[in-house]
């Protein structure tokens, strides 16, 4: 099937989504809008999605870091602690999802427990390079982040 059939389907497939309105859950299971997050301005022609999971033991984390995309945080287990660079610190328990904004200046992503934490960090990218490019920490160190290539 060709590109353009291929989105077309697409296309008339969230079509008949959206005019159905909200998902309807099984009988006996529900739907609960989890994240909804407008996206910049991408090169439809070179999209890609990569799904990474990352694992903290307790006490560790990332080095200052940045995403040259838009990424979506889903906390698996334990607790993350994250801040971008003018946001607050914020823990996100098991079940919270988070977005960062591409080239967001990820100055804290680290395991908020005592426990492992699990991540999974979905990447929506247009372009190809590195997905975490490392940035010096305030004192002159090298920092160092997740995905380093695609």
């Amino acid at each position: 099937m060709n590109l353009k059939v291929t989105g077309l389907l697409l296309l008339l497939l969230l079509g008949a989504c959206v005019e159905a309105g909200m998902p309807q859950a099984a009988p006996s299971g529900s739907v609960q809008l989890v994240l909804s997050q407008p996206l910049p301005k991408m090169d439809g022609n070179h999209l890609s999605i990569q799904l990474y999971e990352v694992n903290y033991p307790p006490d560790k984390g990332s080095g200052v870091h940045t995403h040259p995309c838009a990424v979506v945080g889903y906390v698996v287990e334990g607790t993350i602690v994250s801040q971008v660079k003018g946001q607050p610190e914020t823990a996100y328990p098991a079940g919270k999802t988070f977005y960062e904004a591409p080239n967001g200046v990820h100055e804290v992503s680290k395991n908020g427990g005592t426990t492992p934490a699990k991540l999974l960090a979905i990447f929506l990218c247009d372009h190809d390079g590195p997905l975490s490019v490392p940035l010096p920490h305030p004192a002159g160190q090298a920092g160092s982040g997740p995905p380093q290539s695609r």
